[in-house]
């Protein structure tokens, strides 16, 4: 498992933890002391705490977006995982340009497929993909980013 990964997962328990607690408690202390518990060695713990300072500092937006991307399931009554993988995933397409989009997306969908039930996977995938989608029109991706994600190059014929 790659340092990020890890790290996303930790964010992941952490965020989860903070939302069913109804979002009380300091999600920052949370995320350092599953850090040191679950991830003893993890080389970019920096990485966690700007993840999780940007998440707090953007949620209202995000969960925003959710609820426009994903209109016919009320933010209450999305799984409290699939949320926050959504939370996660959105924060690395939107505002965290250290992150690679199609990365994002990969990392939110095997944090669903890992987490979640069986349809999470796609429900996070079509909601990552319709911003994905929108923010590439928007001129904020750019359209190449878009075309490698949607037209992987043909495997060669042996």
């Amino acid at each position: 498992m790659s340092n990020r990964h890890l790290a996303r997962t930790v964010i992941l328990q952490s965020l989860f933890q903070w939302d069913f607690l109804g979002q009380k408690g300091d999600l920052l202390k949370s995320i350092e002391s599953n850090l040191k518990e679950l991830a003893a060695g993890l080389n970019d713990e920096g990485f966690s705490i700007r993840v999780a300072q940007g998440i707090l500092k953007h949620l209202p937006e995000i969960d925003k977006l959710i609820m426009r991307l994903a209109p016919e399931w009320p933010l209450d009554q999305i799984t409290a995982i699939d949320r926050n993988i959504l939370r996660l995933g959105i924060f690395e397409l939107k505002f965290n340009k250290e992150v690679p989009p199609k990365v994002a997306i990969n990392e939110s969908i095997e944090l669903a497929k890992a987490f979640g039930g069986d349809a999470s996977s796609r429900f996070v995938n079509g909601v990552l993909g319709s911003l994905y989608k929108e923010l590439t029109e928007a001129g904020d991706i750019p359209i190449e980013d878009f075309k490698q994600l949607v037209n992987k190059p043909e495997e060669p014929k042996s």
